[in-house]
């Protein structure tokens, strides 16, 4: 390259400094209703601009993953915030499935649950979870909990989508 040519940001860089002009799309996949409106109201309060997509389990959120009915339509997230412990088909069966999938491998997965089992937390790293926050009990720390989830979103350079 002569240093007459233009130096232009890769695709790449352009589309993860998006980010900071875009609402960030997050995916929670809970089947809680109760941490469902503890996690909208941590998210309000965020320094991030973000968009919350919800579903109550496995199957859904496989479905909206991979755009399928009722989600055609659906954005793909830019993080996955995932509870171990679902119906129909469990967090630990769709970390597998999203990980194993080409088209859904670099989209960040944090496990948000209440286990602190320790076989649990392994487990999930072993298939790549990208981090595993614990649920604490009390709201303030729950939302103090979620704040520190912010850095995927601020910090961490993400995948373009």
């Amino acid at each position: 390259m002569s240093t007459s040519d233009p130096i232009t940001p890769s695709t790449a860089q352009q589309e993860a400094s998006t980010l900071a002009t875009r609402p960030a799309e997050i995916l929670l996949v809970e089947d809680n209703r109760a941490d469902v409106r503890l996690t909208q109201e941590a998210l309000r309060d965020a320094k991030v601009t973000n968009r919350l997509h919800v579903v109550g389990d496995g199957e859904l959120a496989m479905a909206f993953l991979l755009r399928q009915a009722p989600y055609e339509d659906a954005p793909r997230p830019d993080v996955v915030l995932l509870d171990l412990n679902l119906p129909k088909m469990d967090g630990r069966e769709v970390l597998n499935r999203v990980k194993a999938d080409p088209e859904l491998r670099r989209i960040p997965v944090i496990i948000l649950t209440t286990s602190s089992d320790e076989r649990d937390i392994l487990d999930a790293y072993d298939h790549h979870a990208n981090s595993y926050v614990t649920k604490p009990v009390e709201f303030n720390d729950f939302a103090a909990a979620l704040q520190s989830i912010e850095i995927w979103l601020t910090v961490v350079t993400l995948s373009p989508s």
